[in-house]
C-alpha cells in the first residue's frame, strides 16, 4: 500500500503544481468488508487544513462497480485512463481532472489528506462529471451505507 494511517505521504503522492519534485500519482488503495447492500463506491481526497475558508479536495471519483476493490497506484491519473469501465472523475478544486497531490505550503504544520473510500446504495449516482465535488457530496451523505477513512499527513518544512 503506498499510504498509511498518519504516516507521511511519499514523493509520489504530492504536487509538482508549484515546483516541486511531487508526481501527482493517486496511491494504491484496497478496500473489502462493506456491507451486502452496496451498489457501488466512491473515493475522494479532501485536505481540511488547507488555506481556504472550506478546505481542498484534491481528488473525486465515483461510480466504481461494486465488482472493483481496488485501485492501482496512478488509477487517478488526467484524463481517468486507467480507471475501472463506468467509473467517472470530477475535477479537483485546482481545475484538475485527476487526482492532485498534497501541496501545503513551506513552512506551514503538517496537512491531513483524507482519503475516504464511500459504500453506497446504488450503482450510479446522478451526479455529471461537470458538477463540483461539494455537490457530490450531498449524494455521497443521501446513498451512503458505510466509509472507511486514512489520513496519511504532509508538510513541508519552512
Amino acid at each position: 500500500m503506498d499510504i498509511a494511517e498518519g504516516r507521511e505521504l511519499g514523493v509520489a503522492q504530492t504536487s509538482a503544481l508549484f515546483g516541486g519534485p511531487g508526481q501527482d500519482r493517486s496511491p494504491q488503495l484496497a478496500w473489502d468488508g462493506y456491507p451486502d447492500e452496496t451498489q457501488s463506491f466512491a473515493i475522494t481526497c479532501f485536505d481540511p487544513d488547507a488555506l481556504t475558508i472550506g478546505g481542498f479536495w484534491h481528488w473525486v471519483a465515483y461510480d466504481i462497480p461494486v465488482a472493483v476493490n481496488e485501485f492501482p497506484t496512478g488509477a487517478g491519473d488526467a484524463g481517468g485512463d486507467k480507471l475501472p469501465a463506468g467509473a467517472k472523475m470530477l475535477t479537483n478544486d485546482a481545475g484538475r481532472h485527476g487526482y492532485l497531490g498534497a501541496a501545503p505550503g513551506p513552512g506551514e504544520p503538517p496537512h491531513r489528506y483524507m482519503f475516504v473510500v464511500h459504500a453506497l446504495d446504488v450503482p450510479s449516482l446522478d451526479v455529471t462529471t461537470a458538477a463540483t465535488p461539494a455537490w457530490l457530496g450531498f449524494r455521497l451523505v443521501a446513498h451512503g451505507v458505510a466509509r472507511a477513512v486514512l489520513t496519511p499527513v504532509f508538510g513541508i518544512p519552512a
